[in-house]
């Protein structure tokens, strides 16, 4: 699969984003899914702009969704919809009721929408990374709404919101498969300082309290309920591990590093779901070799009966940085010229055209699209316009 950034929240240097703007696959939508089948991946992972769609509150324009929906459907593209992604409307406090029943309005919108569209079943991310919004948006003010020491609430009003979201999705559609999205990490105490061991498994933990709160594993007050975490979509980065206390990163040469297979498998024992890794890449050089590693993961985490579905590449075409614009070479293309066309990463496509053969190899029947028996070939031409 192939991922597109897609944040529109505010930063710290008061600007708002709008990723999907900023790297112009709005505008070059059809292009960039073409490239996408081009080689060989008939999945995407894209967004809504909350903020743009509802400039009065229960006033919808999806003008500025419905043509990436038409070319998703005309590149024959399957296309997971996140419908929050760090963003909402200025004039909604995100901590008030209201929040909740807007955000349920505007999914139960968008669902109409797409099944005036199309006859194929939505898959649709309500609410992306819960857990992580709720660090960066409660805790460490690190984006909107700029809280700290209100990480706990946020994340409770986020998973009512999800839970809002999802039953007025399925009144609409109730074929609608639903995605929960968060990060796996692992955070480990500093051998020096056995005295945290237990704060940092406490810490550790916290990574499951947004999918447990959907369950009504915790915080059953909030609604939750085993059917609403219906697939599972894992997130994991480079920098996914590391000491508490000061943070530091813990490298994959280092004896503490958790093997990501595991990980896998703490996830899939504890909710028995399909899951699949919705986040995956690096920046720069690394790229090639991580998409490696993780794919490699994915492969022995699947020959132990651990179920992974897919894998994510995200983002699949590079972006200015949220806090400083910088130019994040992190995707499989980079910017677009003003034709639309975007250079390919060589390294990081034969990568993953060698990985896609490995998986094809393993169980070729499972990992072809479902739409066709042979998928498009790679085409170097056509996947580097």
């Amino acid at each position: 699969m192939g991922g597109f950034e897609c944040s529109t929240h505010w930063t710290r240097r008061g600007v708002r984003l709008d990723v999907t703007a900023a790297t112009a696959h709005d505008k070059f939508a059809l292009a960039d899914y073409q490239r996408l089948r081009a080689v060989g991946m008939a999945t995407a992972r894209d967004g809504l702009r909350w903020h743009l769609i509802e400039r009065a509150p229960y006033v919808y324009d999806f003008s500025s969704v419905l043509p990436m929906l038409r070319a998703a459907r005309e590149a024959g593209v399957q296309v997971m919809w996140d419908i929050c992604h760090y963003g909402w409307p200025d004039d909604l406090d995100i901590f008030s009721p209201e929040f909740v029943k807007r955000f349920a309005a505007l999914a139960r919108a968008f669902t109409e929408l797409f099944t005036n569209e199309t006859d194929e079943t939505p898959f649709i991310a309500p609410i992306n990374e819960i857990s992580f919004f709720s660090w960066a948006g409660g805790t460490s003010a690190f984006f909107n709404p700029f809280s700290r020491g209100r990480g706990a609430k946020l994340k409770r009003q986020l998973v009512r919101a999800a839970i809002a979201g999802v039953e007025a999705i399925w009144e609409v559609e109730p074929r609608a498969r639903i995605i929960h999205t968060d990060p796996l990490v692992n955070i480990v105490c500093n051998p020096k300082r056995p005295h945290e061991r237990e704060a940092a498994e406490h810490r550790r933990l916290a990574q499951f309290e947004g999918w447990d709160m959907l369950t009504g594993r915790l915080h059953p007050e909030l609604g939750g309920d085993e059917k609403y975490l219906d697939i599972i979509g894992v997130n994991f980065y480079p920098h996914n591990q590391w000491f508490f206390q000061g943070g530091r990163k813990i490298t994959r040469s280092h004896s503490l590093y958790r093997p990501f297979r595991e990980m896998l498998g703490e996830a899939d024992e504890r909710y028995r779901r399909p899951m699949f890794i919705a986040e995956t890449g690096a920046e720069s050089e690394a790229r090639p070799e991580w998409l490696r590693y993780v794919c490699e993961e994915a492969r022995a985490a699947r020959e132990s009966g651990i179920s992974v579905e897919g894998l994510c590449l995200y983002p699949v075409v590079n972006h200015p940085g949220w806090d400083d614009d910088r130019h994040c070479h992190n995707g499989l293309w980079d910017y677009a010229d003003e034709f639309g066309g975007r250079e390919i990463y060589r390294p990081l496509a034969d990568e993953l055209h060698r990985q896609q053969m490995l998986f094809k190899e393993a169980e070729p029947s499972e990992f072809l699209p479902a739409q066709e028996t042979n998928p498009p070939a790679f085409d170097e031409g056509v996947a580097s316009w």
